[in-house]
């Protein structure tokens, strides 16, 4: 707790009461009538009756009262008053209670893609910033990348922001850099991006500006109810990109930490060309992936 002095004016109506730190630029000078609902301090003061205005300035508050009493019954009331509540807002005025995020590190299936995910939701929708020249307009991509020179590419959805690394370094050396450094942006209040985010229900639809056909939309149903929750866990993205009635082939558009990762071959032949086949064997026979 800060000390408070209490010293005498050549006024016998205004006493001072010293901070031993400067509490404000400038000065304030305060009554009854003013708009006091940013200072507690003020608050507090004036709600003793005796108490008719209250300056600011430097390092300390002087209070000017009533001649009806006498400083020496209510003089060491004022200091405790004010010690309190420069304990509570040093800087006089009402601190305004910063967003808490807490961030943790989640592998993801591409050993070079690591995700760092917030307790707050970042943004509705998705972003994917896939060089370090192609972050303009999103902050905190650019903000990695001016960081961390192994940061390649950038991928933010919901709660959570994807870093994929180039070769020179390995996760266990730089993860909790990463995650101090988003954590830290974030609490500062930095922006995460002025962009429109993607929305996650037919990003297809920004990239071919097209609907999707009804066998398209039938493949599209089976990848949102079975296959995109889990891609997503992963931070990662995947949506059907197009489809060859012809040769049965579905073209699926992978984003995030699953574009470019070495798993995700295998994850399509494996797993979601094995849905699809169960779903709707009469559409799909082969599945194609194409890094956004």
């Amino acid at each position: 707790m800060h000390t408070i002095l209490i010293e005498p004016t050549e006024n016998p109506k205004v006493m001072k009461f010293v901070a031993d730190y400067n509490l404000i630029p400038g000065s304030l000078e305060l009554d009854r009538s003013s708009d006091i609902s940013e200072i507690p301090l003020a608050q507090e003061l004036f709600n003793y009756p005796f108490v008719e205005r209250i300056f600011i300035t430097a390092n300390f508050v002087a209070v000017a009262k009533q001649d009806t009493i006498e400083w020496e019954h209510v003089a060491d009331s004022l200091k405790n008053v004010i010690e309190d509540e420069l304990l509570a807002n040093p800087r006089v005025y009402l601190q305004k209670r910063k967003e808490m995020y807490q961030i943790y590190a989640e592998m993801t299936p591409n050993p070079n893609a690591m995700k760092f995910v917030s307790s707050k939701l970042l943004m509705e929708g998705f972003v994917e910033v896939k060089s370090r020249e192609k972050s303009e307009g999103v902050p905190l991509a650019q903000a990695i990348f001016n960081e961390f020179d192994f940061a390649k590419e950038i991928f933010i959805s919901d709660n959570f922001v994807a870093v994929t690394r180039d070769d020179s370094v390995e996760w266990h050396q730089v993860m909790m850099a990463v995650r101090g450094f988003i954590a830290e942006y974030l609490q500062s209040g930095g922006e995460i991006s002025n962009l429109e985010p993607q929305k996650h229900e037919n990003p297809v639809e920004k990239i071919i500006n097209r609907d999707y056909t009804d066998d398209e939309q039938k493949i599209s149903d089976i990848l949102n109810e079975y296959v995109a929750p889990a891609v997503e866990n992963d931070g990662g993205k995947i949506s059907l990109m197009e489809y060859d009635q012809e040769s049965k082939t579905a073209k699926m558009l992978l984003q995030g930490a699953c574009s470019g990762c070495p798993s995700s071959t295998a994850t399509l032949k494996n797993g979601i060309e094995s849905i699809l086949k169960q779903f709707v064997p009469d559409l799909v026979e082969r599945v194609e992936a194409v890094n956004g």
